[in-house]
């Protein structure tokens, strides 16, 4: 395999189909996604996007296509998994922390375990990244006497203590109160404005507007239009787009 170099895409997805039993989610998916830039995939309840951004990380395996992260096929039968994790972080719409475990434990767990590096410079990093979350203060607290933006926030910044190249949001404000989100979603800024590469499942669409170099809409398996959010959100040219849009905007 040739040397990935960063000219090239960051991830590259060429022609993904992915079916479970006969029901087909997608249909021939193909984009590329460059270093420091944000993409947000937007579509309706099954159209696929959750699935897709979880292809990318090799939680679901595909049945044709490719996906590449720095020139690594996700799909390689002999992947070795904790090399690509290592390049691919994952927030869910759940927060999944241990709830026996306080916020900085929570976020010094993998990088101690898996990458086995030492754990007083993990509690350093892990006290920065809570400092980056906005929750300087909250190191000794549990997840339950956190709120769920909190808790959001924490789960962020544990999968940013393994140092990704590449972060997915798999619309992770779906479960929050809604004076929750915003908390999650300015954190989520400030790492794309930092030059953290990240793809989002959002159906945050001022959010997405805001923060996305380039906008992806899918329906039905299939990627129907996409394009920078000031001619995606005002022109539109795809029907099943622009019907999408006038629901919900």
């Amino acid at each position: 395999m040739a040397e990935w170099t960063p000219d090239q895409p960051l991830v590259s997805i060429r022609d993904v189909h992915k079916s479970f039993g006969e029901l087909e989610v997608l249909k021939g998916v193909s984009l590329d996604v460059r270093k420091g830039e944000v993409i947000c995939i937007i579509g309706p309840s099954g159209s696929g996007k959750s699935t897709l951004i979880r292809c990318i990380n090799a939680l679901n395996d595909i049945q044709a296509g490719s996906i590449l992260v720095e020139g690594i096929e996700v799909h390689d039968p002999d992947l070795d998994k904790l090399e690509l994790r290592k390049k691919v972080g994952m927030v869910f719409q759940q927060y999944n922390l241990f709830p026996h475990k306080t916020a900085l434990e929570n976020i010094m767990m993998a990088p101690i375990k898996v990458l086995k590096e030492d754990p007083e410079e993990v509690k350093k990093r892990a006290r920065a990244l809570l400092k980056k979350v906005r929750l300087e203060g909250k190191e000794d607290a549990y997840p339950g006497e956190l709120s769920g933006g909190q808790q959001q926030r924490v789960a962020i910044a544990r999968s940013l203590a393994m140092r990704p190249d590449v972060m997915l949001f798999d619309e992770v404000t779906a479960a929050l109160d809604p004076e929750t989100v915003k908390e999650v979603l300015i954190t989520i800024k400030d790492l794309a404005e930092d030059g953290m590469t990240c793809i989002l499942v959002t159906h945050e669409m001022g959010f997405a507007r805001e923060v996305a170099d380039h906008i992806y809409f899918t329906d039905r398996g299939v990627i129907v239009e996409h394009g920078p959010p000031a001619t995606f959100f005002k022109k539109a040219k795809d029907p099943r787009t622009r019907e999408f849009l006038s629901q919900i905007l």
